[in-house]
C-alpha cells in the first residue's frame, strides 16, 4: 500500500504542466505551439513574459521538491522511488498524452530535497555554463553530469576515509538514471546542436 501511495502522489505532482497552465491562463496561448513546443520555463520565456517563465520555473521546482520531502518524512524507505516517479511524471504526464517537458527544474527541486549541497553544485554549474555557451540544453546536460560525478566522488571519499560510515549508493544510481533521462529528454536539442540550429538563451 505504501508503494501505491508514494507512486500516486509523486506522479500526480510531477505531471502537473505548470508551464502550459500558466501560459494559457495569462496569455490565452498554448505553449506547445510556441518556440520549441516545450512546456518548461525556457520555452515560456519565449512568450516574452519573463514573470511567467519565473513562475513556471519556481512551480516546477516546488512540484519536484514537495513530494520527495513528504516521502522523506512519512516514507523514508521510499525516497528514491518518489524522486524517480516525480521526474517521470514530468517527462510523461498522462494529461498531455505522455509528452512532457525536459525535467530540469523538477530535477532541481528533487535535488534540493535530497541534498542541498548537490543542488548548489547544479545551480552553480548551470549558471557558469549558460553564461559561457548561452545554451540551456548544454547547461542542463553538463550540470546533471557534474552532479553525478561530484556525488560519486564524495561517496567514494567517505568510504575510503572510514568504510564503516554509512554510504548511499542508491542516490548515485538515482542520479545516473536522472542523467540518462535528461539526455533522453534533450535528444532533439542534441540534434539541433549538431546542426547548429539550437536556440540560445535570450534574457
Amino acid at each position: 500500500m505504501e508503494y501505491i501511495i508514494v507512486i500516486f502522489f509523486s506522479y500526480i505532482s510531477g505531471s502537473i504542466p505548470f508551464g502550459l497552465i500558466i501560459t494559457k491562463l495569462f496569455t490565452g496561448k498554448d505553449i506547445r505551439k510556441i518556440g520549441s513546443g516545450n512546456i518548461g520555463a525556457t520555452n515560456v520565456l519565449r512568450t516574452g513574459k519573463k514573470y511567467l517563465a519565473i513562475a513556471t520555473l519556481l512551480l516546477d521546482i516546488i512540484k519536484g521538491y514537495l513530494p520527495v520531502m513528504i516521502a522523506k518524512h512519512f516514507f523514508p524507505d521510499l525516497i528514491e522511488l518518489s524522486a524517480l516517479i516525480v521526474f517521470l511524471g514530468h517527462l510523461f504526464p498522462i494529461w498531455l498524452k505522455f509528452k512532457g517537458g525536459k525535467g530540469v527544474a523538477t530535477y532541481l527541486g528533487i535535488l534540493i530535497a535530497l541534498s542541498l549541497s548537490l543542488s548548489l553544485v547544479f545551480i552553480f554549474t548551470w549558471t557558469i555554463i549558460s553564461l559561457i555557451f548561452k545554451y540551456s540544453s548544454v547547461s542542463s546536460m553538463f550540470s546533471s553530469l557534474t552532479v553525478l560525478v561530484v556525488a560519486t566522488i564524495r561517496e567514494n571519499v567517505i568510504v575510503s576515509i572510514d568504510p564503516s560510515l554509512l554510504n548511499n549508493y542508491d542516490i548515485i544510481l538515482l542520479l545516473f538514471i536522472f542523467f540518462i533521462l535528461i539526455i533522453f529528454s534533450h535528444r532533439k536539442n542534441i540534434f539541433n546542436l549538431r546542426n547548429k540550429t539550437e536556440s540560445k538563451i535570450k534574457i
